[in-house]
């Protein structure tokens, strides 16, 4: 699979066929990933984001940081992540500590966003208890009679990226006898050791 005749050894270059391949079957949301975090009691938390942008030091994800999620990240700094594409029977792994994006990686990534989504930023204190939609709806009235098209990014929006110390490719196998290759960063961070392991 890795190597000659599979996958490049560098893991984020594999990382990117099986993405653009994944596109080609996925009906919805192939950048689609379950991130994991802990809270100060060691208690797991998941759910899904969208993945949205990668390279050498990570992988990266938007949220609102007053959120459960970004809470228990920035309290933590640390999550794993789980990529899973059903049309390809493939899975990517990761899991590391997580730095905070720039600002200005923030900031240009919010501008790109659609205005329903700036808006909605402002309008939601995710993870909190709600009284009603019509709340929200009210919320969202007022922000937009606020900022009218020029909406910028809250001081409590912004990104995180996982910088993974473990990575892990998984393709289905036939009697589940999958293939399995896990990447490893060595003592010093240069560079990936790579293990097969038993399904």
């Amino acid at each position: 699979m890795f190597g000659e005749g599979g996958l490049p050894e560098d893991p984020y270059e594999a990382l990117a066929i099986w993405l653009r391949e994944a596109e080609e079957t996925e009906i919805n949301d192939p950048t689609a990933m379950a991130v994991a975090s802990v809270d100060e009691d060691g208690l797991p938390d998941v759910r899904m984001v969208l993945l949205k942008g990668y390279d050498e030091r990570g992988l990266v994800f938007y949220t609102n940081f007053q959120s459960r999620k970004g809470e228990e990240i920035l309290g933590q700094r640390k999550a794993a992540l789980c990529m899973h594409w059903k049309s390809r029977r493939r899975q990517f792994r990761a899991r590391g500590s997580v730095e905070v994006v720039t600002e200005a990686e923030a900031d240009a990534y919010f501008e790109g966003r659609p205005h329903g989504s700036r808006i909605g930023a402002w309008a939601s204190d995710q993870s909190r208890p709600l009284e009603s939609r019509s709340v929200l709806e009210e919320r969202v009235a007022d922000v937009e009679a606020r900022f009218g098209e020029a909406v910028p990014r809250p001081p409590h929006w912004s990104g995180f990226r996982i910088m993974p110390t473990e990575i892990e490719f998984w393709q289905d196998g036939e009697f589940r006898l999958h293939d399995r290759f896990r990447f490893t960063r060595p003592p010093g961070g240069a560079g990936w050791d790579i293990q097969r392991l038993y399904p």
